[in-house]
């Protein structure tokens, strides 16, 4: 199905207003992402361009650069998340729960969701076969966890034509591909409905690191400057904001302070919950299904 026929255009401004529990007016999820690079495969990013052009195999220096995220990055951000008290989702690539088991563990251990993100990381338009690779990912993790993931990121937000459709055949409850929207959206599937939860391209540290290239310092900047909009626009229906991290990238040592800035900030807001993916889509259920008793 093209973009048309999954969801009709929607005003925010038109919509039954959205509640939270306890008087709160904005929900914040922190999504990090773990992904397995192919050292027999051209990286999916680049730090350094090689000195003769082309894409190397292998990529030492590139396959290196991201693999200090997972070894040295993500155990320094993982200080914060216990600091501060606040839920991660692991967006994790299957096959990475096996190659980076001490990192899966540690999630598991502090009662993370994992969120399904591929088998490698890899674009979904390129896979040999979509279903399978699903499949394998959702096997992974519910192997490790004893529990099958609820929700979907694609490998850099790829999806083919099918990929809502297969998702929902295969038990997923909710995605985060589709960034546009700040509350909850239902996408139609060819058997049903999947809940499209709202994530982040602007508050992502790949988009102003990588791709923008900004100083370290535009995270917190942005990131803050996204909170106290979200938070104003609240007043009239709930929200949700999105914070998302690569240990490769925010785990660096001259970047990691400004995300511990933004929690400073906004960790004790009133009206501010730090939930998980299946926290929000859980409470959105519930919030459809009042707004449709009371005839809204």
């Amino acid at each position: 199905m093209k973009p048309a026929e999954r969801l009709s255009f929607s005003a925010i401004s038109q919509r039954p207003r959205l509640e939270l529990p306890g008087g709160a007016r904005l929900a914040v999820w922190i999504i990090v992402n773990i992904e397995e690079w192919d050292i027999d495969a051209t990286m999916p990013r680049t730090v350094l361009t090689p000195p003769a052009g082309g894409s190397p195999i292998p990529d030492i220096p590139n396959w290196a650069w991201h693999e200090y995220g997972n070894r040295v990055g993500f155990w320094r951000m993982l200080k914060l998340f216990d600091q501060f008290d606040v839920p991660g989702v692991l967006a994790i690539n299957g096959s990475a729960i096996e190659t980076y088991k001490p990192i899966a563990q540690a999630a598991l251990d502090r009662n993370w969701e994992f969120m399904g993100h591929g088998y490698t990381q890899k674009n979904m338009q390129k896979v040999d076969d979509e279903e399978l690779d699903i499949r394998k990912t959702t096997e992974a993790i519910q192997s490790f966890t004893g529990k099958k993931p609820r929700g979907w990121l694609g490998p850099g937000l790829t999806e083919t034509w099918n990929t809502p459709d297969i998702l929902q055949e295969q038990g997923y409850d909710y995605l985060c591909d589709w960034v546009l929207d700040d509350q909850p959206a239902i996408l139609k599937t060819r058997k049903g409905e999947i809940t499209n939860i709202p994530y982040t391209q602007e508050c992502n540290d790949v988009a102003m690191m990588l791709i923008q290239h900004h100083k370290a310092s535009e995270y917190r900047d942005r990131a803050l400057d996204q909170f106290e909009q979200l938070h104003e626009d609240a007043r009239d229906g709930a929200r949700v904001m999105a914070l998302v991290l690569h240990p490769y990238i925010m785990g660096a040592p001259h970047r990691l302070k400004y995300f511990k800035q933004v929690l400073e900030k906004i960790r004790h807001q009133e009206g501010v919950v730090f939930w998980t993916g299946e926290q929000i889509l859980d409470w959105h259920q519930a919030e459809r299904a009042r707004l449709a008793k009371s005839g809204a």
